[in-house]
């Protein structure tokens, strides 16, 4: 999956801002008590390596992974500034609330913060629904023959595909 790069000034941030303000979750950062739960909801819900990077996220100040709640239950999470500073994601949405806006919630927000943060542009590491970030945001790819900043990660021997 390729690298993917959005420009934090671009014309369609405003009208993903609008999609997303209807979305009826609430979008907010989490706060530093909620690491333990948010981690291991992320490790049930996708992987290891995600409640890695959602770990780091916990560590930046301010925190830098932001949650959609809806009557006290987690239903997703976007994380930026994680892997490297200027990334957004990793991100998800609870298999049974997706379809809902949640994701693109998530995304926007995490988008808006960065801008306020000063960054200019975000980088979407290998990205998995590239159509979804070009259409929503405006994404486009960065051309690379190899896989990033991912080149050579470890990984468990269970993981590897022969």
């Amino acid at each position: 999956m390729p690298d993917l790069l959005v420009s934090l000034y671009s014309t369609k941030l405003a009208d993903l801002n609008r999609k997303a303000d209807h979305v009826g979750v609430s979008i907010r950062p989490a706060l530093p008590p909620e690491l333990h739960l948010v981690v291991e909801w992320v490790r049930q819900q996708f992987s290891e390596n995600w409640a890695s990077e959602v770990s780091v996220a916990f560590s930046r100040q301010p925190v830098a992974c932001l949650i959609a709640v809806d009557g006290g239950k987690l239903l997703g999470f976007a994380c930026y500034d994680t892997t490297a500073r200027g990334f957004f994601g990793p991100t998800g949405v609870d298999p049974q609330a997706r379809g809902k806006g949640i994701g693109l919630a998530l995304f926007s927000a995490c988008l808006q913060t960065m801008k306020t943060l000063g960054h200019a542009y975000a980088f979407i590491g290998d990205a998995g629904p590239v159509d979804f970030y070009a259409k929503t945001a405006g994404a486009i790819t960065i051309p690379a023959p190899d896989k990033g900043i991912y080149e050579g990660m470890l990984r468990r021997m269970a993981d590897l595909t022969i």
